[in-house]
């Protein structure tokens, strides 16, 4: 008789999981609260769906343990995951920075075709389905696999029942945090230029001292920043909240310029503009609302027609470099992900199961271990997926492992 399996969540690792198992010949049951699976797949990438990465590299996840990763990602990297989208019909677009799509460029594809290729290998789906007893499931079943996400997108189902899972059977949990999320900032000045956008170089502060510089897009809101720029720095941010340090952003306006060049381009402009007004000349460069701040920042009327050098020195030091203090993340229900999780150090890193329990397997985001923006959370719940199949087969059906 067929050996059984239990899949907790109809994410990419508990599909890819369900996949896997279902294939080697085991009867395989996915419980999901949502009324279908898939759910996070359909809204990733707007729509779109950056499936994975072709530049994976363990510096690119977080983990209080990073080295758990790595052989994930040696034994179902990119090309195993593509070889394997590719059996099933799924293609690929693989842009310059690395970064792959579905080729249809839509995420419908993705979900529709894991879904509909689990339900023909015969896995049963009981969507609307919440598991709240993770022991009662482990009697009932040969192995258990929890793939139920992280508290990341409260709206689209996640939680931290992950958490309470591995708590039930003495595991460890490292205290989560969002990631991929916006960012409170404490200022006057910032919900002023709501709706306001521009390509910029984020600079975040830890402690007054710099972590890191991302570029990208920054849009201010009434709340304080989002945009990719702000995304990129989020997971260090939001983690450095949470030790309780001191957290700044510096933004840089105009990457492009330095203090000298940006001050002398405005007295140029005034020279031959006397007419101009200091907002006339600075939304030459930038949106009005974020010109407007500028100048509200210095505590300068925009109506003014006066620039000296000292003015025009103070404008462009402000505008590469205007600090913002950080208060908070906008929390996880608009955090893309999540950090922390269940501790790695009680799970296997080949196979993903339970060093406290036989049988029992964490996979994909539940785990401590974010990666950075660009599909490389997903890569890490396919791998994850992949590897938890691979053992529980080789458990459950041990003549097929010895004809491999």
């Amino acid at each position: 008789m067929a050996k059984s399996v239990a899949i907790i969540g109809g994410g990419a690792s508990g599909l890819l999981c369900a996949i896997f198992c279902a294939k080697a010949g085991l009867h395989v049951t996915l419980f999901e609260q949502n009324t279908k699976p898939a759910k996070k797949i359909l809204v990733s990438g707007n729509g779109r769906c950056n499936i994975t990465n072709k530049n994976l590299h363990v510096n690119d996840f977080f983990s209080q343990n990073p080295a758990f990763v790595a052989y994930a990602l040696k034994n179902f990297g990119f090309k195993e995951f593509e070889k394997f989208t590719s059996s099933i019909g799924l293609l690929l677009h693989v842009t310059d920075d690395g970064r792959a799509y579905p080729l249809s460029n839509e995420a419908k594809s993705v979900a529709k075709i894991f879904v509909e290729y689990a339900q023909s290998l015969g896995v049963t789906f009981h969507t609307e389905h919440k598991i709240t007893d993770i022991k009662k499931l482990t009697d009932s079943y040969d192995s258990v696999v929890v793939a139920s996400g992280s508290r990341a997108a409260s709206h689209l189902g996640g939680n931290a029942d992950a958490e309470g899972f591995a708590k039930a059977f003495g595991h460890t949990v490292i205290e989560a945090y969002p990631s991929l999320v916006q960012l409170h900032l404490n200022s006057k000045t910032a919900h002023k230029m709501s709706g306001a956008k521009l390509n910029a170089e984020v600079t975040l502060l830890v402690n007054h001292q710099k972590e890191l510089t991302c570029n990208g897009d920054v849009l201010f809101t009434n709340y304080g920043v989002s945009g990719f720029a702000i995304l990129d720095i989020s997971q260090r941010a939001s983690e450095a909240l949470l030790e309780y340090a001191a957290v700044d952003i510096s933004i840089n306006l105009l990457p492009e310029f330095n203090a000298q060049k940006l001050s002398t381009h405005l007295l140029h402009v005034k020279k031959n503009m006397s007419a101009f007004t200091l907002l006339d000349i600075l939304v030459g460069l930038v949106p009005n609302k974020i010109a407007n701040g500028v100048l509200e920042a210095l505590h300068v009327k925009p109506e003014s027609k006066i620039l000296d050098t000292k003015l025009s020195k103070k404008i462009a030091n402000l505008m590469l470099n205007w600090r913002f203090e950080v208060t908070d993340t906008h929390g996880f229900r608009h955090a893309e992900v999540s950090g922390g999780g269940i501790n790695t150090l009680e799970i296997n890193e080949k196979t993903f199961e339970s060093k406290k329990q036989k049988n029992l397997y964490f996979i994909g985001e539940c785990l401590d271990v974010v990666g950075r923006r660009g599909g490389y959370n997903f890569a890490f719940a396919w791998a994850s997926g992949y590897l938890a199949a691979q053992d529980i087969i080789k458990k459950q059906i041990p003549h097929k492992e010895s004809k491999r």
